[in-house]
């Protein structure tokens, strides 16, 4: 007796129809994270250049836009032209050096102004300053003939005598320039700055000594 054929069957899926759908996803989840990566380093440097931005105007505001007030000073007086110390007659005519000391990034303007000398609170000798500037971080060296005259009402003064014959006189100077700070052309202020400076006049040896400043 023959024997009945099997029907026939259906045709099976393809064996690799999962490996396919495996690899794509995997393929998919490959180019997420790739993306997420490249997400996450854009950020950084974002925050980097955000943080580096934040330094150059912390630095910039601390340092070259702050307005510092300028100094204002005597340096010396390296000569004399004349020199006539006696308590009776005092005329002394001193060359003296002053200087204006701005440490800011950029020029200070000041007006005229007028230093006064002093003798114990006695005014003796007044110079004029005329208007200029002090260029950015640099001191201006204004060079001077100071006039030192003793008014008769110290000529009979015993401590003035006494002074003139231990061969050192005491001396102050004080003074106020007024001006305006430019820092890159665009941002300005007013400065005022004080001298106020005390010094000994050696009658001996015709120096200028022990300059002090505040």
């Amino acid at each position: 007796m023959a024997e009945k054929e099997q029907p026939a069957g259906y045709p099976l899926a393809p064996a690799n129809g999962y490996a396919r759908s495996d690899q794509e996803a995997g393929r998919s989840q490959s180019d997420d994270e790739l993306r997420r990566q490249k997400r996450k380093k854009w950020a950084l440097y974002i925050i980097a250049f955000v943080i580096f931005q934040t330094g150059v105007i912390v630095f910039f505001s601390m340092t070259v836009m702050k307005f510092r007030t300028p100094k204002f000073r005597v340096r010396s007086a390296p000569s004399f032209e004349t020199f006539n110390a006696q308590a009776s007659s005092f005329n002394v005519m001193m060359n003296t050096q002053l200087g204006i000391k701005n440490t800011n990034f950029g020029p200070f303007k000041y007006g005229n102004s007028t230093v006064v000398f002093y003798y114990r609170g006695t005014q003796i000798g007044t110079v004029f300053i005329p208007k200029s500037k002090a260029n950015f971080r640099r001191t201006k060296k204004v060079n001077v003939a100071v006039s030192l005259v003793a008014p008769t009402s110290l000529t009979s003064n015993s401590e003035w005598t006494n002074d003139i014959s231990s061969g050192i006189l005491p001396l102050t100077s004080t003074s106020r320039l007024s001006g305006k700070i430019e820092i890159m052309f665009i941002f300005k202020k007013k400065k005022s700055v004080n001298m106020n400076c005390t010094m000994d006049l050696n009658i001996s040896t015709k120096q200028l000594q022990n300059i002090k400043c505040k």
